[in-house]
Parts: structure tokens; C-alpha cells; sequence
């Protein structure tokens, strides 16, 4: 509904007279344009190229265009069995915060579980400000929560993630490696060369942040800025390192005939295939591979990064912590929290993202989504629906269940989801995955 009403809106401003210039990846907003400018055909390296330009109508003779893919593929359900609901839930009763109506539900662990419905009718207040803030609590960091009568978390639940639309912290200082700690195993591997043993560097002479081997002018940054008074700052490579960071001894030691910036210039997926032989290099930077992302450079500084890129890393953080894990056989089943991860998102992207969804559940961990996204409604296992508008017209649980029992009900999601149940044409790359069946609740715990 606001995506409808965002549209609306638009098109008020070009009928009374304004040029307005929209950059989305709503489908419904693309195909019903003046004029389509689509950038790709890929991310990073792979694009900055015109791919089309034109009446929306001709993109679909364009056969690089991933939008064209996204538009001739129509959302359906999963013709097959999804995980079993029948096993342990977190049980929340009487919460009656804000807009909420008193509400008795279960959320079921060990599945992908998906809460929707319309704006303001009452998800984040439920989720967010209700849910987390008590089982928090319950875990040993009390939180204050709004309102409720009782909360009964089962054992299966060891820890909480949470996994919001501002991503990662966007600094400067900050890149995909060091948030991933890839970058930990990189600067071993260098701390570890014949050069770097005669010259007493440990691993933190690779370090940008701290440390010896920094470059002493610009402090590991690699740019000055340039304060421009009434005009916008002015960046500059550092005069002294080039943009490097590091000082010219630090360049000098090479791993396999490359010098530490060098390697931070490579994208996540030569940096994969470089470090061939060190899998733990390579079981960080897997999960940004499974995202789409692998064209990010290792060293790209975060406050450079989309908030579509910035969400995805912060999964990626995600994926990469539960791949480390389980590779030292020591995985705590996790709650993941995440708040519509795939709003603003290329379908693509979106498709990418609810992989990663089921990869996390098929390791043990449960899921509970916040999402507007049909997409996402249609891989769940268990959906709750509140409203069944906003405001004062929703605060209540009004249908519960697998997205094929949803689009039995006469509910505003439950309307949508009828249309893709009777939608037959070629599925979206999120659907070509085998489904594991995993404990959750019974139908009776969930309403």
C-alpha cells in the first residue's frame, strides 16, 4: 500500500507540471514510466554501462537486462513441501504495547518465519519493541519492554541477532574485510612470510588502524580531507602513501608476489581464488560470494557503500560468524532478527538474500523476518499477518500459518498470496533450493 501510494504521489507531481526522477527497483513503478534508464548489466566492475533507455515497453526486447528477467518472472508459490511447524516455539502473551490488541502468538524456532502486513499495523512494536527486549531479558541483558503479560522461551534458543535496515556502521575506517575479520587471517598470513619473520613484523605491522605499520601522515585513512570553509570538503589520496596506508618497509613483503595493498584492492571474489590455500580466508568471504557482493573490493571504505550493500553485508556477517561455527564444531542456535531485508532491493538481490535466509535456518538457526515483500511471503514456512490496517484498525494477529493457508483468508496478504498461488510461470532463483524439514510449532501454538 505505500509503495502504491509513493507511486501515486509521483505521478501527482509529473501531471501538474514537475520532471521527477525516481531511482527504484519497484517493478510496478518501472513499468509504468515516461522513460526507463536501467545502469548494469552487473554491480561494481561488472556495470556502470547503459543497459537501456527508453519507453519501459521496450525493455523487454533487451535480452542483458536483468530488470526484463525480473518483470517476465512472476512471484508464485513453492509447489513443495516446507519445513515441518511442529516442534518448540517462543510463546508471547498479553502484549498490548502501543496499537497491539492484547496479543497471544507463538513464533516457531528452526524455521524461516515471516511477520507482515501493512504499515503501522503493528509488526515492529510486536518484533522489535515487545519480543526482542523481553528475550533479552530473559537471556541476561534486561532491556526494557513494552508491555505484556507473558513471555516463555524454550532452550533451543542460545543467543539473539538482530539484523536492521542500517546494516553495518559506515565509516571510512572500517571495509568488508575487517568487518568479515578476513582481514585478521590476512594479515597472519603476511605476519607469516620468510620476509616478514627477518624483519620482526608480527601481524600487527599490517594494520591500517594501529600499529607501527601505518602510514605516519594519514593514519592508515589513505586520503586527507580538505577542509573547502563554504564549499563541500575536498578528498585527496595521502600525498605521503599514494592511498596505500601503509608505509613503503610494510609494501615491501609480498604474500604470493602481492603487498598488502595490493591485496586490499582486490574484489571479494579474486581475493577468494588468491588465497586458495588458506580456507579460513576463504570461509569468511564465502558468505559475501552467496550475497551477490563478490564484486566489493576488500579495502573499500563502508561510508562508500549503498544501504542495499550495507543490509547485505551485515547478513554476510551473519553467514560468515555461523560458517565459522560450525567449522569448530561449536554452534549456538541463534534467533536472527532481521527488519525487511529485502526493501529497496533489485529482484535479483532479493532472490540472493532469501538463500542466505534458508542457508541460516538449514544450520540450526530460527528466523523471524519483518517484510512488505511477497517474495518473501511466498518462501516462508510460517507467516503471521497483523492487522488489518494501521493504527487503532490493527494491533491483532488476523492469520496464521503456512503462505498457502494465508491465501485462503480473506486478509490483505492473504488476497496477494492467492494471486501467486495461481501464478504457474518459471520460478525466481530463490525457489531452486531444497527445503530441509526442521521442528516448529503446531498450527494450534501459532494463532
Amino acid at each position: 500500500e505505500s509503495r502504491a501510494l509513493i507511486r501515486a504521489a509521483a505521478l501527482r507531481l509529473r501531471d501538474r507540471g514537475s520532471s521527477v526522477v525516481v531511482v527504484d527497483h519497484d517493478l510496478e513503478l518501472i513499468q509504468g514510466a515516461d522513460h526507463l534508464l536501467e545502469l548494469g548489466p552487473g554491480a561494481g566492475d561488472q556495470g556502470g554501462q547503459v543497459v537501456y533507455s527508453g519507453p519501459p515497453a521496450g525493455l523487454l526486447a533487451v535480452e542483458a537486462s536483468p530488470t526484463r528477467r525480473s518483470i517476465e518472472t512472476r512471484i508464485e508459490l513453492p509447489p513443495r513441501p516446507r519445513r515441518a511447524v511442529n516442534g518448540p516455539a517462543i510463546t508471547l502473551e498479553g502484549a498490548r504495547g502501543r496499537n497491539l490488541q492484547a496479543v497471544d502468538t507463538a513464533f516457531p524456532l528452526g524455521v524461516l518465519c515471516v511477520v507482515a502486513g501493512a504499515n503501522g499495523a503493528g509488526k515492529s512494536t510486536l518484533v522489535m519493541d515487545t519480543l526482542l527486549p523481553a528475550l533479552s531479558t530473559r537471556l541476561g541483558r534486561p532491556e526494557p519492554a513494552l508491555e505484556h503479560t507473558r513471555l516463555q522461551v524454550p532452550d533451543a534458543i542460545e543467543r539473539v541477532i538482530v539484523v536492521g535496515r542500517r546494516g553495518v556502521a559506515r565509516s571510512a575506517r572500517s571495509n568488508p574485510a575487517t568487518q568479515l575479520k578476513a582481514f585478521d587471517e590476512i594479515r597472519r598470513a603476511f605476519a607469516a612470510t620468510h620476509e616478514a619473520r627477518l624483519r620482526k613484523f608480527d601481524s600487527s605491522h599490517f594494520s591500517f588502524n594501529q600499529g607501527e605499520g601505518r602510514c605516519g601522515v594519514c593514519q592508515g585513512e589513505g586520503r586527507r580531507v580538505i577542509d573547502m570553509k563554504f564549499l563541500a570538503n575536498l578528498t585527496i589520496p595521502c600525498p605521503e602513501c599514494q592511498g596505500k596506508r601503509f608505509r613503503p618497509e610494510i609494501l615491501e613483503v609480498k604474500y604470493r608476489g602481492k603487498d598488502v595493498a595490493q591485496v586490499l584492492e582486490m574484489t571479494v571474489r579474486e581475493a577468494f581464488g588468491f588465497f586458495r590455500n588458506r580456507p579460513r580466508v576463504q570461509a569468511r568471504l564465502r558468505s559475501l560470494i552467496e550475497l551477490g557482493l563478490d564484486y566489493l573490493r576488500l579495502g573499500q571504505p563502508l561510508d562508500t557503500l549503498s544501504a542495499g550493500e550495507s543490509e547485505r553485508l551485515a547478513l554476510a556477517v551473519v553467514l560468515a560468524r555461523s560458517l565459522v561455527m560450525l567449522a569448530r564444531a561449536r554452534a549456538p542456535r541463534a534467533l536472527v532478527v532481521l527488519d525487511d531485508p529485502t526493501a529497496g532491493l533489485h529482484r535479483a538481490d532479493a532472490s540472493r538474500i532469501l538463500e542466505a535466509l534458508h542457508a541460516l535456518v538449514d544450520r540450526g538457526h530460527s528466523l523471524i523476518v519483518m517484510s512488505h515483500d511477497p517474495l518473501v511471503w511466498t518462501e516462508a514456512d510460517w507467516m503471521l499477518e497483523l492487522g488489518p490496517g494501521p493504527g487503532t484498525e490493527g494491533g491483532r494477529v488476523i492469520a496464521a500459518g503456512t503462505p498457502e493457508a494465508i491465501a485462503k483468508e480473506a486478509t490483505p496478504c492473504g488476497r496477494v498470496l492467492a494471486r501467486c498461488a495461481g501464478s504457474r510461470s518459471e520460478k525466481p532463483p530463490a525457489a531452486k533450493r531444497s527445503r530441509t524439514s526442521r521442528p516448529g510449532p503446531g498450527p494450534d501454538s501459532a494463532t
